[in-house]
């Protein structure tokens, strides 16, 4: 049988056990008496070298039993252990990491783990002395029923440990199909993989081994807690309705498969809208009937759909304590982070887009943020900094900040270098939150005096920007010298369908996604005034500048009327009016990627096909803010 097909499964599962160790090695670094710690990371590399020992991985294997041994010693030797051996633990478990990969790639001879399986040898053997191994105890399961039919009946339950117990099960019906013909499998293959699968199994096996010829072969596999030969004729029990009451049960799908799923829903809600154009144009009863049905329905089964796509943040969250560590240990800083807000949930598509825009921003808290302890005794800090990473739901977006509490943005600074750059006119004074931003988004723009490993490139905002607009999203900046810094990134929480509001300017027909529309107004009826040089107008004692669609696009044709919709948009403290020619509704849209033409002005962030066939540019709403 084939095992390769569970090799993306485990890769998914190590991460997760991969993740827990270094969040335990953390707390081990912060609280190096407490016990739990250790436990916890023992279980996890426990974990990964069953999953590997059952994939026939034999260097992650390995490795991953080099480091239990030393585990083992921490364990029992009851001491908070040595830096140097946390710092082992680290490189132990990066190695691991990288050793996984390579392994689901099929290039694990390519793992170079030889100097750190050494290593954690040493390692062991000065512990050693100071420790004794305890044997673990023996469990009893319950009996296991089995399949009916010709044969030796075996049944098999492995331990409730037992990591990636599918793949295990299959192992075991491979090692009795050496002995003879495996037929009668309870519950059928199919069933291992799904996640309720308890580890339990019974098949009829077509041999003339003798029982313990059986049982050994099947204990060959590896975390098998029982095995029972013999001719019982007991059925498997059966759970009416394939659920047992209060159960819910999962399964792992492969997120191509959602993929295609929104893909389908999508095409499903263009061919709803033409539908609907054409009810409305026939005006027949059994249509409009037929179409009302058929909207509700693709709504429900749109929204199981996102829902299914949903995923908490934490799952791409919960790597960053290591690297804020590490990079804090590189700068000889002391830094505590803190995250917020993990339960908050986000398209898969877009949290899978996330994580190198937040690298970068964390990494530029911690290098130019975040003081030397020293510098901070000097100005009256503890000589600890935070650093905070925060996730909110507000309305139909997500914001997710990163915060720091050093020493702020040095603008003067970044205004002298923006001048000599040209960047910004000579004549300026001083540079506002957004244009701060703007500049420092400048690709290469940096004030690092040098290249480090961490930064000093103009990289970091530069690459998180066009990330997080290319998403639909903004990033704003507040800074106050002395007293630190925050990023705010805000997001969509689901790309491909939103609602949007529908605007005519000229011939042509353009969406706005509806999470950035604050309201409207009519050009005409509000006083205007003038913003730096820019036409604006005075909402509620508040003034708002104007952009006029038809001008920034070059529309020609036919003069505007005199009074036309105004489209306000907000981004966090930022709002702007978009003066288009007319409003034709709101409606649901698929977006589609948009490989803009070289020289489009960048206010464009998608297209969508309308409900008569012909396509519409989506706006960028940071675009024209």
């Amino acid at each position: 049988m084939d095992l390769s097909q569970y090799a993306e499964l485990f890769l998914a599962e190590s991460r997760e056990h991969l993740s827990a160790c270094n969040q335990f090695l953390l707390e081990w670094e912060r609280r190096p008496a407490a016990t739990e710690p250790v436990s916890g990371i023992f279980r996890a590399v426990h974990t990964v070298k069953g999953m590997a020992a059952t994939m026939g991985y034999a260097r992650v294997a390995d490795l991953a039993h080099r480091m239990e041994n030393l585990l083992d010693h921490l364990r029992r030797g009851g001491r908070p252990p040595a830096d140097e051996t946390l710092q082992l633990l680290f490189r132990a478990t990066d190695a691991l990491e990288k050793a996984v990969h390579l392994a689901v790639a099929g290039r694990e001879r390519n793992a170079d783990v030889a100097g750190v399986v050494t290593e954690l040898d040493l390692a062991v053997a000065r512990l050693a002395p100071a420790t004794g191994a305890a044997p673990a105890a023996e469990v009893e399961p319950a009996a296991l029923p089995g399949p009916g039919g010709s044969g030796r009946l075996v049944q098999v339950v492995l331990r409730p440990e037992a990591p990636l117990k599918g793949g295990r099960a299959m192992l075991i019906v491979r090692k009795a199909q050496s002995l003879g013909g495996v037929h009668g499998i309870a519950p059928p293959p199919a069933a291992f993989e799904a996640e309720d699968f308890d580890g339990r199994l019974a098949f009829r096996l077509d041999t003339s081994a003798s029982a313990a010829e059986i049982e050994a072969a099947v204990r060959t596999a590896g975390d098998v807690e029982r095995v029972v030969v013999g001719d019982d004729e007991a059925r498997t029990p059966r759970v009416e309705g394939g659920l047992e009451p209060g159960r819910t049960r999962h399964l792992r799908v492969d997120l191509r498969r959602l993929d295609a799923l929104m893909d389908l829903i999508g095409e499903l809600i263009t061919a709803r809208g033409r539908l609907n154009e054409l009810a409305a144009q026939w005006r027949d009863p059994a249509i409009d009937d037929l179409a009302i049905q058929i909207s509700r329905l693709s709504g429900e089964l749109q929204s199981e759909i996102i829902q299914a796509r949903m995923t908490p943040v934490w799952q791409v969250f919960d790597r960053f304590p290591r690297l804020v560590r590490d990079v804090a240990r590189q700068l000889d800083k002391q830094v505590a982070f803190r995250v917020e807000g993990k339960e908050i949930e986000l398209d898969r598509a877009i949290l899978d887009e996330l994580g190198d825009p937040l690298v970068h921003l964390l990494r530029n808290a911690v290098d130019h943020g975040i003081e030397p302890p020293a510098e901070r005794r000097k100005k009256g800090k503890k000589p600890e900094g935070e650093v905070v990473l925060a996730a909110v739901r507000e309305r139909s977006s997500v914001t997710i900040t990163i915060t720091d509490d050093g020493r702020g943005i040095d603008r003067a600074r970044i205004l002298a270098k923006a001048k000599r750059d040209g960047l910004v006119d000579v004549h300026t004074e001083t540079l506002s939150d957004d244009q701060l931003l703007r500049v420092l988004a400048r690709p290469g723009f940096s004030t690092a005096e040098a290249v480090t490993n961490v930064s000093g490139r103009g990289v970091g905002i530069d690459v998180a920007m066009t990330r997080i607009r290319a998403l639909g999203g903004s990033i704003e900046i507040r800074t106050e010298p002395g007293k630190g810094t925050t990023f705010a990134l805000r997001l969509p929480v689901t790309l491909a369908i939103v609602r949007a509001l529908i605007a005519a300017v000229g011939p042509e027909r353009y969406a706005l996604p509806l999470t950035y529309v604050a309201e409207t107004v009519e050009f005409g009826t509000v006083a205007m005034t003038t913003m730096e040089g820019r036409e604006a107008m005075v909402l509620r004692d508040r003034v708002v500048p104007l952009v006029h669609l038809r001008h920034l696009l070059g529309v020609n044709g036919d003069a505007p009327a005199a009074r036309r919709p105004v489209i306000v948009l907000e981004m966090g403290e930022r709002r702007a009016g978009v003066v288009v020619d007319g409003m034709l509704g709101q409606q649901e849209i698929v977006v589609k990627g948009f490989e803009a033409p070289q020289g489009t002005l960048p206010v464009f962030s998608g297209a969508t096909i309308m409900g008569d066939g012909v396509p519409a540019l989506i706006l960028d709403a940071a675009g024209l803010l």
